[in-house]
């Protein structure tokens, strides 16, 4: 902050980038397991600061984001029995295979998705009239 404690634009934009990075951090179980286990969570600071961080869940906000399923766990981290819980690594394990599984069904549903469009898109072309030359 400069000595009027209002940040710079490049101190703007750096914070940006520091919780962006993090928040994004939150769709990794394994690391809110690590977390977990170094008390980060039973320190009211760091709670508020998650807190704080929902912001992130706004629209021009979230545009940024490249793993959308962190606002999921953000929102859990509100929630005091879950950070009590994710401390858990069969916790951790089992979200974290359910993760997986997710994006597994996700992957194959969209496959199947875009090849029924593309099969239906063939059939129309292959259906369209061919122009008729004219004499």
């Amino acid at each position: 902050m400069s000595t009027r404690g209002v940040e710079t634009d490049e101190q703007q934009r750096i914070r940006f980038q520091v919780e962006l990075e993090f928040v994004q951090c939150f769709a990794n179980p394994n690391y809110l397991h690590f977390l977990a286990q170094r008390g980060y969570f039973k320190d009211p600071s760091f709670v508020n600061y998650i807190k704080y961080l929902q912001y992130w869940k706004e629209p021009a906000y979230a545009k940024y984001l490249k793993y959308p399923m962190c606002l999921h766990f953000l929102d859990l981290l509100q929630y005091e029995h879950f950070r009590k819980e994710i401390v858990n690594g069969q916790c951790a394990r089992f979200i974290d295979d359910q993760q997986i599984l997710h994006w597994q069904h996700y992957t194959r549903k969209r496959v199947r998705l875009l090849q029924s469009q593309a099969e239906k898109h063939m059939m129309a072309i292959q259906n369209e009239p061919t122009p008729q030359k004219s004499v």
